[in-house]
C-alpha cells in the first residue's frame, strides 16, 4: 500500500528535525565556544516547525505567506549555525552534513510555498 501524503507530513518533518537537533546537541561537549552555538541552533531549528504550525493556523493568505517566509529564514539560519558547529566539532561532520541537507531541503520547500502563495493572487 502506498503512503498517502498529507499536509501533516511537513509538520512531522519539521518537528522531527528540531527533535533530532536537540538530541544531537545534548550529546555535544559544552565549552565556551560551543555553548552559544548550541543555543542558537536549537532556537533556529525548532523555530522552523513552530512557525509552520503558526502558518497552518494563519488568519489570512498574507499571514500564511509571512510565516512560511519565516520558516525559510529559520532554515537558512540553521544552515549557518550547522556550519559553525562543524568547525568546532569536525568529528561530527557526517551527521552535520545530513542536518545541512535537511535544512537546505526545508529552505527550498518553504521558498517554493512562499513563492507560489504570493503569485496566486488575492483570496
Amino acid at each position: 500500500m502506498e503512503k498517502q501524503i498529507t499536509k501533516y507530513d511537513l509538520e512531522d518533518r519539521t518537528a522531527k528535525f528540531g527533535e533530532e537537533i536537540i538530541v544531537f546537541c545534548k550529546g555535544l561537549k559544552k565549552d565556551v565556544v560551543l555553548f552559544p552555538l548550541i543555543s542558537q541552533i536549537v532556537r533556529s531549528a525548532t523555530s522552523i516547525g513552530a512557525n509552520y504550525m503558526e502558518a497552518n493556523g494563519a488568519s489570512s493568505r498574507k499571514d500564511f505567506t509571512n510565516k512560511i517566509f519565516i520558516c525559510k529564514k529559520e532554515s537558512q539560519e540553521t544552515k549557518h549555525w550547522l556550519r559553525m558547529i562543524m568547525s568546532c566539532v569536525p568529528e561530527e561532520k557526517t551527521k552535520l552534513e545530513e542536518f545541512l541537507q535537511e535544512a537546505n531541503e526545508l529552505s527550498m520547500i518553504f521558498g517554493k510555498i512562499a513563492y507560489t502563495t504570493r503569485t496566486q493572487g488575492p483570496n
